[in-house]
Parts: structure tokens; sequence; C-alpha cells
């Protein structure tokens, strides 16, 4: 096996396109001047589900979905989040034969190892008549 000590690496033009510190950090180069710390800057979990069911049609370190009944789904995380200061994006609806329809959903992320997600509405009501067909959901954070 060899070994490939670096610490820059630079296009031709003497520009640098990858920096890394003695912690094992990998900066890039991002748009215009701006860098990007490589860990921080990616989704560390997605998910593509159905929710009938919360099976997903793809889906990044997800390791198993449970469903509690319409609209709610517990998702576990194949790796855990360092703690629970993650972030969580989400977007979802219904396109049937009377239009696009969307909801508000409600996650609740008291542990590191897994997210439980409900269709509510915004005064924090549930929303359980209806399962929609496409959902999308995303966090960010640090991995343990």
């Amino acid at each position: 096996m060899s070994t490939l000590v670096v610490e820059t690496i630079k296009h031709t033009n003497d520009t640098t396109l990858f920096a890394s510190d003695t912690s094992g950090q990998l900066t890039v180069q991002g748009e215009g001047t701006a860098t990007t710390n490589l860990q921080q800057g990616l989704l560390k979990y997605w998910n593509a589900f159905n929710g009938d069911g919360g099976s997903s049609y793809d889906s990044f370190n997800n390791a198993s979905a449970t469903d509690h009944g319409t609209n709610d789904h517990t998702f576990t995380f194949t790796t855990a989040f360092a703690s629970v200061n993650y972030t969580v994006t989400f977007g979802g609806g219904n396109n049937d034969a009377s239009g696009g329809s969307f909801f508000h959903m409600i996650c609740d992320h008291h542990l590191s190892t897994y997210l439980r997600c409900y269709a509510g509405y915004s005064d924090g009501s549930a929303n359980h008549g209806y399962q929609w067909s496409r959902n999308h959901l995303q966090v960010a954070g640090d991995l343990a």
C-alpha cells in the first residue's frame, strides 16, 4: 500500500484546490474566493420516502423506518449524530386530481440515533387525515 502525504493540492495556475490540516479537515475551493469545509458542508442524512409506511425510494444513512400511523414515522440513523443539535429540512406533498397539496412536518429530535416526524399544522396540531405520497427529509450536523 502507498501513502501520499500532502497539505495542499494546487491547480497549474497556482490556485489551491484542496487543503488539509492536522485534524483531518479537508477544505475545498468553493465559488469565487469562498472555501468550504468538506466535512461540515455535507448532508449527513437524507431520505426520499413514501408516506405510506415510510418506505424509502432512496436514502443515505437511513437504517430503518417505523410507521406509527398516518403521517407519523420514526427514522433510525445508520450512523448516529454527535448530539441532538442537528438541523432538519423537510418537504413533502401530494399531487392528485385536485391539484398539489402540501403540509407542515413536525420533527422531534431528542436523541442522536433517530428522528420522529409527523404531519401537522402550523399551530402544532396533528394532521393524520391523509397519507402524503412524496416526502423529502434532510439532516445536517456532526456525526458521532
